[in-house]
């Protein structure tokens, strides 16, 4: 089941939080790199980052998420993250299904670690284009995808 998250409420926040952190832990370690900023990120962080959070769950158990901001022409992904128990089960492609069927008539728009193999080909796959690579530090690179949402 797939439904918004209360990220106001500090509880919901820190479940977010407990599936965030292994979930990009993981993207450290493909891309070879722990300097990615939601590793950094607290309780607080989340509930000011002005993003909508929708969650997957199973059996009352959040095991995937997704936030976005929001407006009249785009839906921009901050975060599309499964906890690495639940990896390979679709929930990122159910995850991004639903915000396709939400948002309507817009431009997608998301960013990746450039060197984030699966991610990458997760969003070629659904028909994302690459627009721009951007080096965020000697490190990490970023790759930013966009979809007209018909």
């Amino acid at each position: 089941m797939i439904k918004e998250i209360e990220i106001d409420k500090k509880r919901e926040a820190e479940t977010v939080l407990n599936l965030q952190i292994p979930a990009y832990k993981v993207e450290a370690d493909i891309i070879g790199s722990d300097e990615i900023p939601p590793l950094k990120d607290t309780v607080e962080t989340i509930q000011s980052c002005e993003e909508t959070f929708y969650g997957y769950y199973l059996h009352e158990e959040l095991c995937g998420a997704i936030s976005v901001k929001v407006t009249d022409e785009e839906v921009d992904i901050h975060r599309l993250i499964v906890h690495p128990d639940h990896f390979r089960k679709g929930i990122a492609q159910k995850l991004l299904d639903f915000v396709e069927n939400q948002f309507q008539n817009r431009v997608l728009k998301v960013a990746t670690g450039a060197k984030n193999t699966p991610a990458v080909q997760f969003y070629e796959k659904n028909g994302f284009e690459k627009r721009k690579e951007v080096a965020v530090s000697k490190e990490i690179t970023l790759t930013f995808f966009e979809r007209r949402n018909e």
